[in-house]
């Protein structure tokens, strides 16, 4: 499969090229950045070729992997879809539901593949544990704490403008999400949002299978502090969301191989862009209640 990479930031760099140019069943067909020096020094760092125009690398790419802002990714997740491209995406898919939609209807008229790379549901050991969970019944309660410091230490991602405007809820709320939602089932309502230091929220979901979870998120952690937690307690017990010795870079090459499965087999994969809508709607709903203090579904 010929992919092209949109973007050229930290995530890109640190990520998504050194997982596209070292997959064996991808041809690493180019770069498109929003800074025609950055795309060019990092097609050059790994032999490949810097676009100057995003509909060309289009035009010659049965793919393409997005790592830019959720707003310019899901404007460009139309274009590449419309083009005929599967889409590998990034969490999260955008920031408001009329954008996710758009991408969800897109990719469904052309009929592409989609998967959104949540890193939790692509390490082996996480993913494992969160299939064995979804089996499990009788789950009474849920406990995530996804407690960054990208703000409160050298993270290369602390210039980031849509982090700063939006926060833990829309950084790292999608990787919390992705790891309760095929456990508990779907969210029935936002039950209860509050705010905490800084960008720091609270979160209580009342999902369908009666069980309820409460999230707690935060970029603003002292880096001691940091670490992600999801701890599961119900009729079988209590359990915790194992830790990961793969990285990133792993993950998103397996979140590859499940892009490459979707497209063969017409199978959509369970980190479609379905799901990242889904996502995007309850994250909506949490940060209008934050705002307003109206209780939303």
């Amino acid at each position: 499969m010929r992919i092209g990479l949109l973007g050229t930031g930290p995530w890109a760099e640190a990520v998504h090229a050194p997982a596209l140019s070292g997959h064996r069943e991808l041809d690493f067909v180019g770069v498109w950045g929003r800074r025609a020096d950055a795309a060019r020094a990092l097609a050059d760092s790994h032999g490949t070729r810097a676009y100057e125009d995003v509909d060309a690398l289009l035009a010659e790419v049965d793919a393409v992997a997005i790592a830019l802002p959720p707003s310019v990714q899901a404007q460009l997740a139309v274009r590449a879809a419309r083009a005929h491209c599967h889409l590998l995406l990034d969490k999260p898919l955008a920031t408001s539901v009329e954008e996710g939609r758009a991408v969800v209807e897109a990719a469904g008229q052309a009929d592409v593949a989609s998967v959104v790379f949540f890193t939790t549901r692509f390490q082996t050991a996480t993913e494992d544990w969160i299939t064995e969970q979804a089996a499990v019944d009788g789950w009474f309660t849920a406990r995530a704490e996804w407690l960054g410091s990208v703000f409160t230490s050298d993270s290369p991602f602390a210039a980031s403008p849509w982090r700063r405007e939006k926060g833990a809820l829309w950084d790292v709320g999608p990787h919390a999400l992705s790891v309760l939602l095929p456990v508990l089932g779907d969210v029935k309502q936002v039950a209860a949002t509050a705010r905490g230091p800084k960008d720091t929220v609270h979160l209580v979901l009342e999902h369908i299978s009666g069980a309820s979870s409460t999230l707690t998120l935060s970029l603003t952690a002292p880096p001691a502090a940091a670490g992600a937690t999801v701890e599961l307690r119900g009729k079988a017990g209590a359990t915790i969301l194992p830790a990961s010795s793969e990285g990133p870079v792993h993950a998103l090459t397996r979140a590859a191989d499940a892009l490459l499965a979707a497209a063969r087999t017409g199978r959509p994969h369970p980190c479609d862009a379905a799901l990242g809508l889904r996502v995007t709607e309850i994250l909506a709903a949490a940060e209008a209640q934050l705002t307003t203090g109206i209780r939303t579904r």
